[in-house]
């Protein structure tokens, strides 16, 4: 990102520059969060098949978890003198990866493709994680609790997905569409 997210002031004890950094990288943890709670929705919305009513209950604490994640984010990056930038268009345009890919279809392919999802998501934190640590311990430590929350969600996703001796079905799968299709065997 070549904008220039420096505030005008901070947080005490943290560097302006230091603060636009740390701004910069929660600004894509805030796309990010806006975008897995509307994919949450999706797959709340379009699940069907036999496994319909776990994967649909399953999925609303995880929502609204998220939800909550996204706004301690926001309000974050306006202690620290941003602005949070919670805007569709503003997500579409700056976020690095595709938009989720499976319709209507059955519980068990979209927790296949749901863990792929996970997997980005949970990658693009500890990433932050790393980066803020460097700079503040009080948004690593924010960071760190909501990886735990969304490590916790991939886990019960992958319980799905998962055979009694330990094989997760959607292991080798390097898309949406192939989680999705490995996951369905299942079903």
């Amino acid at each position: 990102m070549t904008q220039d997210l420096t505030p005008k002031y901070t947080v005490p004890g943290i560097e302006r520059e230091a603060a636009g950094r740390l701004i910069g990288l929660l600004r894509l943890r805030l796309h990010a969060l806006n975008d897995l709670h509307l994919t949450l929705k999706h797959v709340h919305w379009n699940v069907v098949g036999p496994h319909f009513i776990a994967v649909h209950e399953m999925i609303d604490p995880q929502v609204d978890r998220v939800r909550d994640m996204a706004d301690d984010v926001a309000e974050r990056m306006a202690a620290l003198g941003g602005v949070a930038q919670g805007t569709p268009g503003v997500l579409v345009a700056e976020r690095t990866w595709d938009d989720y890919s499976i319709g209507r279809a059955d519980a068990i392919a979209h927790l296949g493709a749901l863990d792929l999802v996970y997997t980005g998501v949970i990658e693009g934190v500890r990433a932050a994680v790393k980066e803020a640590g460097d700079i503040d311990t009080a948004t690593e430590d924010l960071l760190v609790g909501q990886l735990r929350d969304l490590e916790q969600f991939q886990w019960f996703v992958r319980a799905h997905l998962e055979s009694s001796g330990g094989t997760l079905a959607t292991g080798q799968a390097r898309t949406e569409e192939e989680a999705a299709a490995k996951g369905a065997e299942l079903g």
